[in-house]
């Protein structure tokens, strides 16, 4: 049984990591509520901005724009990986890695080359210890970002699929969906598809007149549309790893509680015992004495 003292520093460690715990998760809320009003603001801009894109690319052919051709033949897909820059936020790093990585061995056996662009350190080191190649890396960016670092990744996937370099550019992030739940999420960027059957079963009352021409519009609108998808999956993710993060740190606040607990029963029955040892001592001291 371990000694009095032991216990006592046990106890003291565990209430020293109950309130690192605990600040940690006030700290997450804290960050939760913005990234989840700004979320809740971006969602409903980019959904009618892929809904409006996605008519207008459905009535229109591939050849209008690069961003909008099939690639025959593919030989190579890019993934953009969003992850956190740390740790501490449950499986929510894990869970995003493994979706990342289901999906590149699932282009890998259809015969595609895969490649990662990275966002955040937790993906960029995962990916770097497996085969596939990191093309680019973003690390230290998920704390602070706007849309800037969305219209840089986006820039570079689009320079890469209009080159050649790139037949197919996926992106995988945490969909925030509620506090409680965040759902890893794969997305197809490039090249930009839409359901033209859906379309034309739409009929005229559905049709928008676009002006200037077409081409012109979707010279403006697809390099945009690529950089708030990208943006959009940002937020997403912000808000997912804050989530994510809270709730990891209010377990391991609950851990705490449980553990000095049991700490404190454990005490009190090593104080206990160290009593009666005393007192037998005590009395068999007594009972030599009597005897002489």
């Amino acid at each position: 049984m371990p000694s009095l003292n032991d216990v006592k520093l046990q106890i003291a460690g565990v209430g020293k990591t109950k309130q690192i715990t605990k600040a940690m998760g006030m700290v997450a809320s804290a960050k939760l509520r913005g990234a989840q009003t700004r979320i809740e603001r971006f969602r409903p801009y980019a959904d009618k901005f892929g809904e409006m894109l996605g008519e207008l690319a459905a009535r229109t052919e591939e050849a209008a724009h690069p961003l909008l051709q099939v690639h025959d033949q593919p030989k190579t897909a890019v993934i953009v990986l969003l992850t956190a820059d740390r740790g501490l936020c449950g499986g929510f790093n894990v869970n995003l890695i493994t979706a990342a990585l289901s999906l590149a061995k699932e282009r890998e056996a259809a015969g595609l080359a895969v490649r990662f662009v990275c966002v955040g350190r937790k993906g960029r080191d995962a990916v770097r210890k497996t085969s596939f190649e990191v093309a680019e890396a973003y690390g230290d960016v998920m704390g602070s970002f706007d849309f800037r670092l969305a219209a840089r990744l986006g820039g570079k996937v689009a320079q890469l699929y209009e080159s050649g370099e790139a037949d197919e550019v996926h992106l995988v992030y945490s969909e925030f969906v509620s506090v409680a739940r965040q759902v890893p999420t794969k997305m197809m960027l490039l090249p930009v598809t839409a359901d033209k059957t859906e379309a034309e079963q739409s009929g005229p009352a559905a049709e928008c007149l676009y002006e200037p021409e077409v081409g012109t519009l979707l010279a403006e609108l697809l390099p945009r549309y690529v950089n708030v998808q990208i943006y959009r999956g940002l937020l997403d993710n912000s808000a997912s790893e804050n989530a994510a993060r809270m709730a990891s740190m209010d377990n391991a606040t609950r851990n705490c509680d449980e553990l000095t607990n049991s700490l404190t029963l454990l005490y009190n029955k090593t104080r206990q015992a160290a009593i009666t040892n005393e007192l037998i001592d005590i009395v068999g001291g007594a009972n030599a004495q009597q005897s002489q």
